[in-house]
C-alpha cells in the first residue's frame, strides 16, 4: 500500500517550488536592486545579481541556480541572449525581462516579460514559470508576460 501511494504521488505535479534560487542579470543598477529586493521579499534566494555575460556564466557554472532572469541588453560584446544560450545549453530556464523580446527568444527562454513592469508582475511571471516547470496548473499570466511553453 505504501508503494502504491508513492506511485500515485509521483503522477501528481510537485507542490514544492521548482524555482528557489534566481540569477538576476541586469545592467541597470536601480532595476537590478528593485528586482533583487522584490524577489527576496517573495521568498526566493538570489544566487547573484550580475551585469555582464562573464559573471553570469561563472554563477551558472557554480550550479546553484534554478532560473535566470535576464535583460537582453548588457554592456560588452555579449548580450543577455548569449547568457540565455549558455543557460539553455545546460538545461537552465531563462525568463527575459526586456523592452523588446528578441526574435529567437522562443528557442532560448521559457518566456519574456516586457519592460517596464511592476515588481508584482515579475513575481507573478516567476510563479507562472514555476508552475510550468512543475507541470502544475498554470496561474493567470501577468501583464506583459509572453509564455513560450506549450499550453496545457
Amino acid at each position: 500500500m505504501f508503494f502504491g501511494l508513492l506511485k500515485e504521488e509521483e503522477k501528481r505535479p510537485s507542490r514544492r517550488k521548482a524555482i528557489q534560487s534566481i540569477l538576476v542579470v541586469e545592467d541597470e543598477p536601480l532595476v537590478a536592486f528593485d528586482n533583487e529586493h522584490a524577489l527576496e521579499q517573495a521568498g526566493y534566494r538570489i544566487a547573484a545579481t550580475v551585469d555582464d555575460y562573464d559573471h553570469a556564466v561563472r554563477v551558472i557554472d557554480e550550479g546553484d541556480v534554478d532560473l535566470v532572469v535576464a535583460d537582453v541588453a548588457l554592456p560588452g560584446d555579449k548580450s543577455g541572449i548569449d547568457v540565455a544560450r549558455y543557460a539553455a545549453e545546460r538545461g537552465l530556464p531563462v525568463l527575459f525581462v526586456t523592452g523588446r523580446c528578441p526574435g529567437d527568444a522562443r528557442a532560448l527562454a521559457i518566456g519574456c516579460l516586457s519592460k517596464p513592469y511592476a515588481q508584482r508582475d515579475l513575481i507573478a511571471a516567476i510563479q507562472v514559470v514555476d508552475a510550468v516547470l512543475r507541470g502544475a496548473r498554470r496561474p493567470k499570466l501577468p501583464a506583459g508576460l509572453t509564455l513560450f511553453e506549450p499550453r496545457a
